[in-house]
């Protein structure tokens, strides 16, 4: 699957999260079942090797898939949704940018005013907040799975001051960036760990590869 930011490791986080935020952003196809359902889908939950992820229904349906009975990601909800969904499907394609409320109007066409009334009564929480979210579950992402810095996690996720990305986080997980780190899942710290070795040994081989020439040729 491809035209998303959201890497599959993302996705997976977020159905397994059963966040809503994301409905319509991408659906979930299980190859066992040869079933696609929304990412707020409460079924139980399949095998991560047995997933694939499309962007949207008629990709999904092109493969094979039928919708799932539960969520019924094929029905939409409120007449309203097209534009909510153009909102956020933005909103996480620009979310390291400076983006502002206008910006997102103008996308949808719809006035500041009127997008930020009608996000709110489908939503539950103005584009501000969703815009906020998507950064957040983006420092997470890399906070468990990389080793960057945590600064380097806030301008990567958008965040424009270290102070605003601590404030956020923490509204959001109850804990800090570095203390959301240090809870990671154990097996998330090995794979870390592992990669950063494999990327140590590969320099050092090279590193010894390079010597061995330069001795050969007698430099």
């Amino acid at each position: 699957m491809t035209g998303s930011r959201l890497s599959f490791e993302e996705m997976w986080e977020r159905i397994m999260a059963c966040d809503d935020r994301y409905d319509g952003l991408f659906f979930t196809a299980v190859k066992t079942t040869r079933i696609y359902c929304r990412p707020s889908c409460r079924s139980r939950k399949p095998k991560k090797e047995n997933v694939d992820f499309y962007l949207v229904i008629s990709e999904a349906e092109a493969a094979g898939y039928r919708p799932c009975k539960r969520c019924q990601p094929q029905v939409e909800h409120s007449p309203w949704n097209g534009f909510v969904l153009l909102a956020r499907a933005f909103i996480v394609e620009h979310y390291r940018e400076n983006l502002l409320l206008k910006d997102i109007a103008e996308h949808v066409k719809l006035s500041v005013h009127y997008l930020d009334r009608l996000f709110k009564q489908e939503t539950g929480e103005t584009p501000r907040l969703y815009l906020e979210k998507v950064r957040v579950d983006r420092a997470a992402h890399l906070l468990r799975w990389s080793e960057k810095s945590n600064l380097e996690i806030c301008y990567e996720a958008g965040f424009h001051t270290p102070s605003n990305f601590y404030k956020a986080f923490r509204r959001h997980h109850d804990c800090s960036p570095g203390e959301y780190r240090n809870q990671g899942a154990p097996i998330m710290r090995e794979d870390i760990r592992r990669k950063a070795l494999k990327r140590s040994a590969a320099a050092e081989n090279a590193e010894y590869v390079g010597q061995m020439v330069v001795s050969e040729i007698g430099y």
